[in-house]
């Protein structure tokens, strides 16, 4: 009997469980079904060789939705939405390569381990538990064990019909039940998008008005409105944005800026930069996938037309990146290629500053043609450790080799992670040096034949900004001719470097469409509008 209750009360707690991470903590649930249904079912098993089945099977499958739980608990951390399987199932290569860039590589492989035991010991452990209630019991306990299974499946079947008591539940169910219904749903909506491509008409058009102009885009990672209007970070952001706007109203250069919303939290940059150079919200890379696969065309292939030559500095990329064909550059900087001589910051494998310098220098400055870049940087990608001082004599960088004195400096990944605070800390302080970086790029670099585009890929996760944060990043937009950045007050974005709001109705897919209405055709684009 007491085995029995103990069963049925540790199967209750550990069912509860599953559903925290839906709830973002403990849930308005008191009783879990399927914790009744298995203590008395395996209570009323005879002890017989053929019982050992349905406990292999069930510790099986309790283990499985454990780790089910545990994925749904990281990228609500991490993304601040549901696990979706059909959609997530290919990010756990990618996930142990983040661990190997901010940890280490026996660290990763050590989680993976601990992982894998943990799931074999949950499995084994309720096996053994199932197993030992089974076989004859005293009529008292035979009699409590089929209240229990008989109360659990009348739950059960209420559920489905929608009449479940407050406070009782099936999360086990309803885990397994969301996966089955996202998979259909993602199905569906992958046809439809597919579908969309296919049937759609999406020609090369011209920029016309900004022939002899150089566009740079400029993504700052994890720089989301959070930065700017969550008082745990504006102390830290907010001077260093006001002090950016001060340096560009000095060089007689122009500002305006706003905010657009990004179609992810948390990671998955080249997601954000999909959206923004096709013109369509791309929230998955299922739906990257479909894109790549497709005849649609993008922004680097309409500066192509215009008579720019197209380029990307992608320092985060150690590995070959056959998209870029599709986007259609002319040209592609990967880690290798923009010959860093100093050392990575782990994740981090160069500082921004450096990127800028290399673009300036080595891509902008000898091109005999207008140039359409769009430079993802780096350093402020989580660890968020170390971080670089701000080399105020350009002509230092060089081959990046002095960036050898901060190596080994400041805390490790792992002492910044223990700690929510510390973490939060260090993201303020990093998204603050990639701005000052930027704005310096800004004051010496930028003139009237500039179109400089700065703003965020996506907010950061879930542990730093909370649950309920905007999906917007601030978007600042530069030039020395006042007249290129007319068309941007149009869409709500004003003067300065602060944005008036942290909530917008703009997308990031929209910034093509406005594009070729100021500069272009004035067509919008099929799917935009």
């Amino acid at each position: 009997m007491l085995r029995l209750i103990t069963l049925a009360a540790l199967l209750n707690l550990g069912l509860l469980a599953v559903a925290m991470p839906r709830h973002g903590g403990l849930g308005p649930d008191w009783l879990a079904l399927e914790a009744l249904v298995l203590a008395g079912l395996f209570a009323l098993l005879p002890q017989r060789r053929w019982a050992r089945l349905p406990a292999y099977l069930v510790g099986a499958l309790l283990a499985g939705v454990a780790l089910l739980a545990l994925f749904d608990a990281i990228v609500h951390l991490a993304v601040n939405r549901p696990l979706n399987l059909a959609l997530d199932w290919p990010h756990v290569v990618s996930l142990y390569h983040l661990i190997v860039g901010n940890l280490s590589l026996p660290i990763a492989i050590l989680a993976t381990l601990v992982l894998a035991l943990v799931t074999i010991a949950i499995a084994w452990g309720l096996t053994r538990v199932f197993m030992r209630l089974s076989g004859e019991q005293p009529w008292a306990v035979r009699g409590l064990a089929l209240a229990l299974l008989a109360v659990g499946v009348a739950g059960l079947i209420a559920g489905a019909e929608r009449t479940q008591p407050l406070g009782v539940a099936a999360p086990a169910q309803t885990l397994v039940a969301d996966q089955i219904h996202s998979a259909r749903q993602t199905h569906a909506e992958l046809q439809a998008f597919e579908h969309f491509l296919a049937e759609s008409e999406d020609a090369v058009a011209p920029l016309d008005d900004l022939a002899e102009t150089d566009v740079i885009l400029g993504l700052i990672e994890s720089y989301g409105v959070s930065a700017l209007f969550d008082e745990r970070y504006a102390p830290e952001v907010v001077p260093v944005v006001e002090a950016m706007e001060r340096a560009v109203a000095d060089q007689d250069l122009h500002m305006v800026s706003g905010t657009l919303n990004a179609p992810m939290f948390g990671g998955q940059s080249w997601l954000a930069h999909a959206t923004l150079l096709s013109g369509l919200r791309i929230e998955s890379h299922r739906h990257y996938e479909k894109l790549l696969a497709s005849d649609w065309n993008s922004l680097v292939r309409e500066f192509n037309a215009t008579g720019h030559h197209t380029t990307t500095l992608m320092a985060a990329n150690v590995r070959e990146w056959p998209e870029g064909a599709w986007y259609g550059y002319d040209s592609y900087y990967d880690a290798d290629g923009l010959d860093y001589a100093g050392p990575p910051f782990h994740w981090v494998t160069m500082p921004d500053q450096y990127i800028w310098h290399f673009f300036e220098q080595e891509v902008r400055a000898p091109a005999d043609e207008p140039i359409f870049a769009k430079i993802p940087l780096v350093s402020s990608h989580a660890p968020w450790t170390p971080i670089l001082p701000v080399i105020e004599d350009w002509d230092r960088i060089g081959d990046g080799s002095l960036f050898h004195e901060w190596a080994d400096k400041g805390k490790t990944p792992q002492e910044v992670w223990r700690s929510p605070q510390r973490i939060r800390e260090h993201f303020a302080r990093s998204v603050a040096s990639a701005v000052e970086v930027a704005a310096g790029y800004a004051e010496r670099y930028v003139d009237d034949d500039t179109l400089l585009i700065l703003l965020g890929d996506h907010q950061p996760a879930r542990i730093v900004i909370g649950t309920d944060a905007s999906p917007a990043v601030p978007v600042h937009i530069i030039s020395g001719d006042p007249d290129r950045l007319a068309p941007f007050r149009a869409h709500g974005f004003i003067e300065g470097a602060m944005p008036q709001d942290q909530a917008t109705d703009n997308d990031m897919s929209d910034l093509r469409a406005w594009l070729h209405r100021a500069f272009g055709s004035g067509r919008p684009r099929d799917g935009q509008d």
